[in-house]
């Protein structure tokens, strides 16, 4: 398949403060001063998202937010709109990660609506999907994550930039991770299901894996068949760490 341009996005999750933003001074004069070789993300706490967006703006960095809510406004105290992220200069969103999906009881229809209401806004969503351990040995991770897919993407995504990460639940933040070969069958899956879903135009939207990525598993990992980038976690905190991961892309 055509590979669009890797990308390579950090989620801070609920890390990072005022003072965390010289991390990305640091990433950010790093790698101006070489050639871009993949598209590189922050999706900091909505607290960062205008000041991050700030102070990368006309840089090499680009900005997303971690969440966003499918109504367009209302009465939703302590949420916010996809419209409110674009507002402070986002210009990505992450969806459906495995933490909002087990700990918030998030379905792939709420994800979907998500991502209609993110393109909506301008948006451009990354939409995650995975398997849990027991999913995984009970041999239906390709069923689980081919039915995250198909019910997650909207078909409004048609012709429009977004992107899908697969994170294996059972990676995320444990330091496991898939062999090479798991990886390579469930991105396989992946793609098929995105073009099944919106056409072969969805050849061309990156897949990103993430759960545990870290340094010295990066470049292995990102040279896997499909593999279009990665979605990392901790690691993205440190500029040092983030910077050796894009230098693998």
């Amino acid at each position: 398949m055509k590979q669009s341009v890797k990308l390579v996005a950090g989620n801070w999750k609920m890390n990072g403060l005022g003072a965390s933003l010289g991390e990305v001074e640091r990433l950010k004069a790093e790698l101006a001063g070489q050639a871009a070789t993949c598209r590189v993300a922050l999706c900091p706490p909505a607290t960062l998202v205008a000041r991050m967006a700030q102070l990368c703006d006309g840089g090499p960095i680009e900005v997303g937010g971690q969440d966003c809510r499918a109504e367009a406004s209302g009465a939703y105290t302590g949420d916010i709109a996809a419209a409110m992220l674009k507002d402070a200069g986002a210009g990505l969103v992450i969806l459906g990660h495995s933490e909002r999906r087990q700990g918030y009881g998030e379905t792939s229809a709420l994800v979907l609506a998500k991502a209609e209401a993110a393109l909506a806004a301008g948006l451009s969503p990354i939409v995650c999907v995975g398997e849990t351990l027991e999913e995984r040995e009970a041999g239906r991770a390709v069923e689980v994550v081919r039915g995250q897919v198909i019910q997650s993407l909207p078909l409004a995504l048609a012709g429009h930039a977004f992107a899908v990460a697969y994170e294996p639940v059972w990676a995320i933040g444990t330091g496991l991770t898939p062999t090479l070969e798991q990886i390579e069958e469930v991105h396989r899956a992946v793609r098929a299901a995105m073009i099944e879903r919106l056409g072969l135009g969805a050849a061309d939207q990156p897949i990103l894996y993430g759960g545990s990525v870290k340094p010295d598993n990066a470049r292995d990992i990102l040279a896997v068949a499909e593999v279009g980038g990665a979605l990392v976690g901790g690691a993205s905190l440190k500029a040092a760490d983030f910077l050796e991961i894009i230098r693998a892309a």
